[in-house]
């Protein structure tokens, strides 16, 4: 398979694309930063996914190098803990452009792409903040419920050409986005839970592959939240 995944100098997508080099696949990654990333089937691009002319030239080039795209995941996102009368406006538009905005651009530059061959699959990343409404996180899980929104309306639009768009929502996993939170507010959220521990990168990979399998082609318009989160 093709698989392009945003996001993946480090954290969760640099995991994801070492795990799918592993298993033959050719991957494509993506972040504002060069990586460090070597494999002959890896091909890395500088680009903010949030910047829709970086995102296009990006699709470009990959539609030149392979022609065809079975997988896009989109990992890049960016998180803010902030009571709503401490949040500036510049936060706001940070997290909606690269939350919301890139995962908007980069899915409908990928639907283009996959509908030639009528078959595709879009994975989207939302969190249990949404569900969990939980304080100090009122624009952060905004731009993810923009983002389940979106997966659940494009799942309609492109279904007719193959192409499945589901979401996962990771609850809190070692990663840089969480590492600016208190212990303690971790501690809470994991104790809202039903399997109460931290999410791993396995626990992800598990839910994506799942996505992913040619078995899973009737199932689109989904999120699945880690964890025991309802």
């Amino acid at each position: 398979m093709n698989i392009l995944i945003t996001g993946s100098r480090k954290g969760i997508g640099r995991f994801l694309a070492e795990h799918f080099l592993s298993q033959g696949h050719v991957v494509f990654g993506c972040s504002r930063s060069e990586s460090d990333l070597v494999h002959h089937n890896y091909t890395h691009f500088t680009a903010d996914v949030a910047d829709e002319m970086q995102v296009k030239a990006m699709f470009t080039k990959i539609r030149k190098n392979t022609e065809e795209l079975d997988v896009l995941i989109n990992n890049a996102g960016m998180a803010s803990m902030n009571h709503l009368l401490l949040t500036p406006g510049s936060t706001v538009s940070k997290l909606f452009d690269t939350n919301f905005k890139g995962t908007f651009l980069c899915s409908r530059e990928a639907a283009k792409l996959m509908m030639q061959k009528k078959q595709g699959r879009i994975i989207n990343f939302s969190t249990v903040a949404v569900p969990l409404n939980l304080e100090g996180e009122a624009v952060y899980a905004a731009s993810k419920s923009a983002v389940e929104s979106l997966t659940r309306v494009m799942a309609t639009e492109v279904g007719k050409l193959g192409i499945t768009v589901n979401a996962i929502g990771p609850t809190p996993t070692d990663t840089d986005l969480i590492k600016a939170i208190p212990k303690g507010k971790i501690n809470e959220l994991i104790d809202r839970q039903a399997i109460k521990r931290p999410g791993t990168f396995d626990d992800i990979l598990n839910t994506i592959e799942f996505f992913i399998r040619p078995e899973s082609g009737f199932i689109t318009g989904q999120v699945i939240y880690l964890g025991g989160v309802f």
